[in-house]
C-alpha cells in the first residue's frame, strides 16, 4: 500500500468533532449484501484498488485519483477491472473497462485544497454493460445537509474481501466544495458511494475522496456530485478516454514504472494534514 506524504494545513473544517462514529458491519454473506452489489471492487493494474458504484448498467462512479498510477500517470482501461458486488474471492459480476475518464478540471498533481476534493469524482465506461436482476445501479441525488445520517458502503485494506457498510455517520459541515463527515474511511475506500437514506431508497449523495483530521479527531471528506457526473459525461460524449483527440486518454505509464501497491492514501503526519485515500 502506497503512503505518499501530502503536506498542507487544514483550513477546511470549521467546527470540531466529537469523536468518529464506528459502527461498521462486514457484508459477508450475500444475504447481508444482496441490495449493495451494485458496489464493488476497482483492481487497479492487479496490485492496488479502490471502490466504485454502479450508477448505470455501463457507468461506475468512482474517485478521479483512484486511476492514476504512483508516477501520475493515467491507468490504461486494461489496468482496470470491476468487480461488482466482490465478496470471498468471488464477484456478482465482472467487468472490464471501455474508458475511464477524470473530471476534466482534475489534476492529481494539485496541491491538497477543497477544489481538489470538488473534482475528485470519475466515471468509468465498462466494455459491456451489467444486465443482472440482482445488481441494480443507484441512482445519485443532490449534496446532504449538515446533521443529515449518511452511509458508506466501501472495500479497504483490512476488509478488501467483503464489502463493509456503515450507516452511523452523518454530515458535520457542508462547503461549497467539499462535504465533511464523520465516516469511517482507510485504505482502499476511495471512490466509496455516500448513501443518504430517504424516502425513495437509497441514493449517493457524495464520493469518498480523502481523510483528514480536526484535532485528533479522524473525519471524512467528500465531493459533493452537483454537476460533476454531467460535465464528465459531456467530455465522454465528445470522445473523452478514447485515443482520437482526447487530451483526458488514459495511457499506460513506460515500463518500470512504480505501480500502486495498494488503495490510495497517505499516511498522517500530523493534526494539521490533510490525508488522501
Amino acid at each position: 500500500m502506497r503512503h505518499v506524504l501530502v503536506g498542507a494545513c487544514f483550513a477546511l473544517l470549521p467546527v470540531m468533532v466529537a469523536a468518529q462514529d464506528t459502527g461498521l458491519f462486514s457484508m459477508e454473506s450475500r444475504q447481508d449484501g444482496r441490495a449493495w452489489e451494485a458496489v464493488g471492487r476497482l483492481e487497479l493494474a492487479g496490485r492496488a484498488f479502490c471502490t466504485g458504484s454502479l450508477i448505470s448498467p455501463k457507468m461506475v462512479l468512482t474517485a478521479a485519483h483512484c486511476l492514476y498510477d504512483d508516477a501520475g500517470a493515467l491507468l490504461a482501461p486494461e489496468d482496470i477491472q470491476f468487480l461488482a458486488g466482490w465478496r470471498n474471492g468471488r464477484a456478482a459480476a465482472y467487468r472490464r473497462v471501455r474508458r475511464a475518464v477524470a473530471h476534466p478540471e482534475y489534476d492529481f498533481a494539485a496541491a491538497p485544497s477543497s477544489d481538489r476534493v470538488y473534482h475528485d469524482i470519475a466515471v468509468i465506461e465498462l466494455q459491456h454493460p451489467v444486465r443482472n436482476t440482482t445488481i441494480i445501479p443507484f441512482v445519485t441525488g443532490e449534496r446532504p445537509p449538515i446533521g443529515e445520517s449518511v452511509g458508506v458502503v466501501s472495500y479497504a485494506h483490512n476488509r478488501s474481501e467483503a464489502p463493509s457498510m456503515q450507516d452511523t455517520c452523518e454530515v458535520i459541515s457542508a462547503q461549497a466544495t467539499v462535504v465533511i463527515m464523520s465516516c469511517s474511511v482507510d485504505f482502499g475506500s476511495s471512490g466509496s458511494p455516500v448513501f443518504a437514506f430517504r424516502s425513495d431508497g437509497p441514493r449517493i449523495v457524495s464520493i469518498v475522496s480523502s481523510k483528514a483530521r480536526s484535532g485528533d479527531q479522524p473525519v471524512s471528506l467528500g465531493a459533493p456530485l452537483d454537476q460533476q457526473i454531467d460535465e464528465i459525461l459531456s467530455v465522454m460524449k465528445d470522445g473523452a478516454g478514447f485515443e482520437e483527440g482526447s487530451v483526458f486518454r488514459p495511457f499506460r505509464a513506460e515500463d518500470g514504472a512504480r505501480k500502486n501497491t495498494g488503495a490510495k492514501f497517505v499516511r498522517p503526519v500530523g493534526s494539521s494534514d490533510l490525508l488522501k485515500p
